[in-house]
């Protein structure tokens, strides 16, 4: 391995011709600088300085390691600088349902990273059973919850308005067995639509499942079942509410966070800021 303040008074001599030169561009004495030199030739094996010529000149080998030497420098050079860049090297974990992690929300964390150069955010969407348990385990820094009640450690809580819809130009509110679109077990609507068509003594099977928003809502507007879903999540689907089965108990969305201060807690006021504007749309 070759010392890179060895290969740092070799370039300075190469450039300036002369040791005395050298010596003053690195604020060291004479004496050093021919120490480093001799230091680096018996690393290397072979003399590297002609000392008797005026001004000084490298030897062929030294001609040889001397872009080999600026490069490593180079080198040096940048990895201490991005070891010293702070850009990205404080993690937030945040957890939201899909239909929370809107434009708005990537905006609002967008203007965030730019204030703050050191933030990394690590944005999960997924269930409320994964996002609690994560959240209740410190893997996560701020969540929002679907819920049925909300914790008493919640920041805020939104109500927020759920019916069962199917696709509009083929509805399936008179299917007998009734064919459903759920999430996965631990989604939020699951149970509850379980719950409701047996007290109506409905007949119903699972005819498709997703974790993505998305994915339930296409599966509904292309005709595969119905599904127990957010009112405010239908917008612009092309789905109908089904009034058969009757109206259903609101959920809430509560915000979480383990900080009140510092970066983490003002993203989560942010956040809780997104929601409010959110939840009061008409």
């Amino acid at each position: 391995m070759l010392d890179p303040r060895l290969l740092r008074a070799f370039v300075a001599i190469a450039d300036s011709g002369s040791f005395t030169a050298a010596a003053d561009r690195l604020h060291m004495t004479q004496s050093t600088m021919s120490q480093q030199i001799a230091r680096l030739e018996e690393a290397v094996g072979r003399p590297l300085v002609d000392r008797a010529a005026r001004p000084v000149r490298l030897t062929v080998t030294g001609e040889r390691l001397l872009g080999h030497a600026r490069r490593i420098l180079t080198l040096q050079t940048e990895a201490m600088t991005l070891a010293a860049e702070m850009s990205g090297t404080t993690s937030v974990r945040i957890g939201m349902p899909d239909d929370i992690a809107t434009p708005e929300m990537a905006r609002a964390f967008a203007a965030f990273t730019r204030r703050h150069k050191e933030a990394r955010l690590d944005v999960t969407t997924g269930l409320r059973s994964d996002l609690t348990r994560r959240y209740r385990s410190g893997e996560l820094d701020i969540v929002v919850l679907k819920e049925d009640t909300p914790s008493p450690d919640s920041w805020a809580s939104f109500v927020e308005p759920i019916a069962w819809f199917t696709a509009s130009d083929a509805p399936l509110g008179q299917s007998d067995p009734a064919p459903l679109v759920t999430f996965p077990q631990g989604g939020l609507y699951r149970d509850a639509m379980f719950e409701r068509l047996e007290r109506k003594s409905r007949r119903w099977y699972v005819a498709f499942t997703s974790a993505s928003l998305r994915n339930v809502l296409m599966a509904v507007e292309a005709g595969l079942g119905l599904s127990l879903l957010p009112i405010d999540a239908t917008k612009g689907w092309r789905v109908a509410q089904v009034d058969d089965i009757g109206p259903e108990p609101p959920v809430v969305a509560s915000l979480y966070a383990w900080e009140r201060t510092g970066i983490v807690g003002e993203l989560a006021h942010e956040v809780l800021d997104i929601l409010k504007r959110h939840f009061q749309r008409p």
